[in-house]
């Protein structure tokens, strides 16, 4: 299960956008929790995002400081450089169905 996860994690981190979009299935939904509606979803909206949004920032990477593996979901406990002047720090569920992430909840370690 957590194989997807691993590759968009390296795709991330090269900003690799065509190898980080194959990680996700068609319908992606991503959540940024509290909310309950999806704040991307389609695999269009999560590349236009990402190109435009996360893989213009020249320092943007992330590191896994902990994974959890549960049944269809792989937990990250992530921290996240480049997108501020301090890293920060997240909780990410991902949910795998056949090979490719289809839903991915975001938890910020402040609201």
């Amino acid at each position: 299960m957590a194989e997807p996860v691993q590759r968009q994690l390296d795709a991330y981190n090269a900003k690799d956008l065509a190898a980080f979009c194959r990680c996700y299935h068609p319908d992606i939904a991503i959540y940024r929790m509290p909310a309950s509606a999806p704040a991307l979803q389609g695999l269009d909206a999560l590349r236009q995002f990402y190109a435009s949004e996360r893989f213009t920032l020249p320092a943007l990477r992330a590191e896994v400081l902990s994974r959890m593996v549960v049944g269809n979901k792989v937990i990250d406990h992530e921290r996240v450089h480049g997108m501020s002047e301090t890293p920060s720090e997240v909780a990410v569920v991902y949910e795998v169905d056949a090979g490719l992430i289809k839903n991915a909840w975001f938890y910020p370690a402040s609201v």
